[in-house]
């Protein structure tokens, strides 16, 4: 089972000191399932700063991996009630983060659904914000145009 989805990704940071923008985007990519997992993929754009990369979201039961392949690649595992550690490469070096994840929850099936994650990310062992995303999925109409080949 593969499928061509639009992806719609709300996000909104929170700061020590005020909450940020929301931010919105939205996408083509690919749904697919494999040994119980599901996997969203999707390309970053000029309007997220990663031009080049590959973004991919591996869903399990209660714990979800986004995984982004390309210029500077990174890790980040998301599970309730866990922190988890990690390398995230930028254009200026590697940073040391941590993430622990409040609430992760999600709908998904073979057609779609919704991804749900609040998290908490520390860098070099210091607080730099909160977060919550939304994601939601759905498949595409035939006559849509696919993003991958």
């Amino acid at each position: 089972m593969r499928k061509d989805v639009m992806i719609r990704i709300n996000g909104c940071p929170k700061y020590e000191d005020a909450d940020g923008e929301v931010i919105e985007l939205k996408t083509a990519g690919r749904l697919y399932r494999k040994n119980g997992s599901y996997y969203i993929i999707y390309k970053e754009s000029e309007l997220t700063g990663m031009d080049g990369v590959t973004t991919t979201l591996k869903i399990e039961k209660n714990r979800v991996t986004l995984m982004r392949n390309g210029l500077h690649p990174s890790q980040m595992i998301f599970e309730k009630g866990q922190r988890h550690f990690g390398i995230y490469n930028t254009e200026f070096g590697s940073l040391t983060i941590a993430v622990s994840a409040r609430d992760v929850r999600h709908s998904m099936t073979d057609s779609g659904g919704e991804l749900f994650i609040d998290y908490a990310i520390e860098v070099d062992h210091v607080l730099t914000g909160e977060n919550l995303f939304k994601i939601h999925v759905e498949e595409t109409e035939p006559a849509e145009r696919p993003i991958f080949s």
